[in-house]
């Protein structure tokens, strides 16, 4: 039950982000909005109104809209969507995946901050428990000076010069409080990397411009991820809503970084789905505005309005789809029956 319930939690975040989108284009280029709305259905669990705008949560975390005058019918209104300029239409559709990508940039930059970046100082950040080097009485915050005679200018050299040493003992001098001290110690190998360790880190640094450009590096590499997937799909590597409740509730057994790299993950992955040239998504609204240009003038609202509807009515089934596929392969049901 904790587990759905985060996941309706993260849902619904990725849906404001998503819809604040929509809405906030919609109202810098004057559209009319007359319904800002988390989840999709009825009836409407809460509601408030403030100016010609309805703001609402809905019963079910799968979705929202946001609703604007002329969206999906004819009207004569000046500030109705389909009366603004084909700039602004495309502005408005386009800005919802925009943002699920600069949420997703926010995530993992948190996450890359929290984290942190290993310096390249030869100061000890960390000691591994029951290792080598507490074994010895190295601490954290020691400086290394010198191993086996050498002196040490970097963290990397340390390393390097750690990893030759396979079956050996070395003497290691550190500075602490300003004193010097040795220590004899014999590394050992890790058979899992075959790497010769004596169970220091590096010290940790906190860099908020750099957590940034690592944020949007993992998003571009998310995206180039995607995109290599719909060059060569596999319908075992697609998950639903059940299957996606699922990989959540396993990332948040973990750690708040677990959690954090898996909801921008589906952020990324909402955002170009949204653009996919499918009806009823951002990307078939955005197709019929590019066909429009090309014409010269919009077709029949009524007739999109209905491939909408059609779209949004096959998108359904295939979630239903899903949502077995989901139970079946990660066997929900008896997941289900431990609860009761």
């Amino acid at each position: 039950m904790e587990t759905i319930l985060i996941a309706f939690l993260i849902f619904g975040v990725l849906v404001v982000f998503h819809e604040f989108g929509h809405f906030s284009v919609a109202k810098l280029v004057g559209i009319k909005v007359h319904e800002f709305s988390i989840g999709m259905g009825k009836p409407r669990i809460f509601k408030f109104k403030k100016g010609e705008t309805e703001y609402s949560i809905r019963p079910l975390p799968i979705g929202g809209y946001v609703k604007m005058e002329g969206e999906d019918e004819a009207s004569t209104d000046e500030r109705s969507f389909n009366n603004k300029p084909l700039w602004a239409r495309m502005l408005v559709i386009v800005a919802g995946p925009f943002m699920n990508f600069i949420f997703a940039i926010l995530l993992f930059s948190m996450m890359f901050y929290m984290i942190g970046f290993p310096t390249n100082d030869t100061t000890i950040g960390d000691i591994i428990p029951n290792y080598p080097a507490q074994m010895a009485g190295i601490k954290a915050g020691d400086k290394i000076l010198s191993i086996d005679g050498k002196e040490m200018n970097s963290w990397k050299q340390i390393v390097e010069t750690i990893h030759s040493k396979k079956d050996q003992k070395i003497n290691i001098k550190i500075l602490r409080d300003g004193k010097e001290k040795s220590f004899s110690i014999k590394p050992l190998l890790n058979k899992e990397t075959n790497q010769v360790m004596i169970g220091i880190s590096p010290t940790i640094k906190k860099s908020f411009a750099k957590s940034i450009s690592m944020g949007f590096d993992r998003m571009t590499f998310v995206i180039k991820s995607m995109l290599a997937f719909f060059m060569k799909p596999s319908m075992k590597d697609v998950v639903g809503p059940v299957g996606i409740i699922h990989i959540v509730g396993q990332a948040a057994k973990t750690n708040i970084y677990s959690v954090l790299w898996i909801v921008g993950f589906i952020s990324v992955n909402l955002g170009i789905v949204n653009l996919l040239p499918i009806p009823a998504l951002d990307g078939g609204r955005l197709v019929f505005l590019i066909i429009e240009g090309l014409r010269g003038k919009p077709l029949d609202p009524e007739k999109e309005g209905f491939i909408h509807l059609t779209g949004f009515v096959l998108l359904m089934s295939l979630m239903v789809f899903m949502i077995f596929k989901d139970v079946e392969r990660f066997k929900l049901f008896q997941h289900i029956f431990d609860l009761f």
